[in-house]
C-alpha cells in the first residue's frame, strides 16, 4: 500500500492541554462565525443606509461565500503541505484585515469588496480548525470536540449577534465590525502563543498539481458522498437564514430589540443541546443522529418561513426549535466528514469541502434572495416556497449521508 494512504493515528494531548486549545479554537470559531453571520441581522440597517433591495443585500452574503469557496479550492491542493498552526494564523489574520475594511467601507461597492477579502481568508479558517481536531483528537471523542468548537455558533447567537444589533442601533452598523476586529486581534496573539505546532500529517512526497489533487480527492466515492451531504445541508440552511431578520421585522412586526431577544434565547438553548448532540454523535451511528435532526428541523423551517402573525412568545419558541435542530445538524455531519478520509488527506478534504460548502452558501443566499419579492410597504413575499425547498435539500442530505463510511 502506498505510504500516502496509510492511516495515521490521531495524536492525543493530555486532557487538560487538549481542552485548553479546543476552547481557544472555539473562541476563534465564534469570531469567525460572527464575522459572517453579523451581516444578516444588520440587513435592515444596510438596506436603509445604502438604499438596496433584498437581492442586492443577498450579494453581500454571497460575495463572502463565493470568495471563501475560491480560497478553499486553492487550499484543497496545498492544505496538507503546511503546519496547521501557520495555516490557521495566516487565514485568521487575513480575515481580520477584511473585517477592518468592512468597518471603514464608505459605499455599498467598497463594502462588497471588503466582504470578498474577509471571505477569501475567513472562509478557510473553519476547515483548518476541523482538520486540526481530526489530527489531534481520537475518533471516539471527535463528536464532543466538534460540539465544543462549534459552540462558537451558539455564542454568536447569544452574544455576538444581539450585541452587534444593540451597538448598531446605538451608534452605527460600522461599530460591530470594528469591535469584532479588536477581539480577533487579541485572539490572534493568544493563538500564536498557545496553539501547538501540528506537522504530523506532512509527507515527504513530491507535491501534486492542483488539478491532480482535486481529482484524487473527488474520485474517492466516500469523499464525494461526504461533500455532497455537506453541500445539500448548507443549501437547506442558508436559503432560509439570511432572510430571517428582515422578515421578522417587516412581515411579523418585530422590533430590532425583540429581534435581539429572538437570537439570544434561540442561541442560549443550543449551549446545552450542542454538547448533547456531540455526545450522541460519539455514542450512536452518526448518520442516524443526522437523520433525526434533519427531520426535526423541517418543523421550525416551515414555521419560520410562513407568515403566522404570531406574538413574541411564539416567535421565540420557533426560534428555539430552529436553532436547536438546524444548527445541530452540522455536528454529526462534520464528524462524519472528518472521519471519511485518512489524516494525510484530511486537510485537503476539509478545504475542498469548505469550498463546496461556501459555494453552496453563496448559491443558496442568492437563490433565496431571487425567490423573494419586496413590496412597496416593505412586506416580503415568497418565503414559503423557500421553506419547502429548504426541507427538500435537507432530506437529500440525509440520503447522501448514509453512503459515507468512516475511515479514520
Amino acid at each position: 500500500m502506498p505510504s500516502s494512504t496509510l492511516p495515521i493515528p490521531a495524536v492525543s494531548d493530555d486532557a487538560r492541554t487538549e481542552r485548553s486549545w479546543l476552547i481557544l479554537l472555539a473562541a476563534m470559531s465564534f469570531t469567525n462565525i460572527v464575522d459572517f453571520m453579523v451581516m444578516m441581522p444588520l440587513a435592515s440597517f444596510l438596506m436603509r443606509e445604502f438604499k438596496i433591495t433584498t437581492t442586492e443585500f443577498s450579494l453581500l452574503v454571497s460575495a463572502y461565500a463565493i470568495a471563501a469557496s475560491v480560497s478553499s479550492l486553492v487550499m484543497a491542493s496545498i492544505a496538507d503541505r503546511f503546519d496547521r498552526k501557520i495555516a490557521l494564523l495566516v487565514s485568521y489574520g487575513g480575515m481580520i484585515v477584511g473585517t477592518i475594511a468592512c468597518a471603514l467601507a464608505p459605499t455599498y461597492a467598497t463594502l462588497l469588496l471588503a466582504r470578498v477579502v474577509a471571505g477569501l481568508f475567513g472562509g478557510v479558517t473553519g476547515s483548518i480548525m476541523f482538520a486540526m481536531i481530526g489530527d489531534r483528537v481520537a475518533d471516539t471523542r471527535r463528536g464532543r470536540a466538534m460540539g465544543l468548537v462549534m459552540m462558537g455558533f451558539s455564542f454568536s447567537a447569544v452574544v455576538g449577534i444581539p450585541l452587534s444589533l444593540y451597538v448598531a442601533a446605538q451608534t452605527s452598523w460600522r461599530w460591530p465590525f470594528a469591535g469584532l476586529s479588536l477581539v480577533c486581534i487579541v485572539l490572534f496573539f493568544v493563538a500564536q502563543r498557545r496553539i501547538p505546532s501540528m506537522r504530523g500529517h506532512i509527507r515527504n512526497e513530491k507535491p501534486k498539481g492542483v488539478l491532480r489533487g482535486y481529482i484524487d480527492l473527488v474520485k474517492a466515492p466516500n469523499h464525494a458522498w461526504a461533500m455532497l451531504a455537506s453541500s445539500l445541508i448548507v443549501l437547506s440552511g442558508m436559503i432560509v437564514i439570511p432572510f430571517i431578520a428582515p422578515t421578522r421585522i417587516t412581515n411579523e412586526g418585530m422590533t430590532e430589540a425583540q429581534l435581539s431577544l429572538f437570537y439570544i434565547v434561540g442561541g442560549a438553548v443550543t449551549l446545552f443541546t450542542r454538547p448533547l448532540f456531540g455526545g450522541m454523535s460519539d455514542r450512536y451511528r452518526r448518520s442516524n443522529v443526522f437523520y433525526w435532526l434533519v427531520l426535526g428541523s423541517a418543523i421550525p423551517i416551515l414555521l419560520i418561513t410562513h407568515r403566522l402573525g404570531a406574538g413574541l412568545a411564539s416567535q421565540i419558541a420557533i426560534s428555539v426549535l430552529f436553532f436547536i435542530f438546524v444548527s445541530g445538524r452540522f455536528i454529526p455531519l462534520t464528524a462524519m466528514v472528518t472521519a471519511a478520509t485518512t489524516p494525510d488527506q484530511r486537510g485537503r478534504l476539509m478545504s475542498l469541502n469548505s469550498a463546496v460548502q461556501n459555494f453552496s452558501l453563496g448559491v443558496a443566499s442568492f437563490l433565496g434572495g431571487a425567490m423573494l419579492t419586496t413590496h412597496a410597504d416593505g412586506h416580503i413575499s415568497g418565503y414559503e416556497a423557500v421553506g419547502y425547498l429548504s426541507v427538500l435539500f435537507g432530506l437529500a442530505a440525509v440520503w447522501a449521508s448514509y453512503r459515507v463510511r468512516a475511515v479514520s
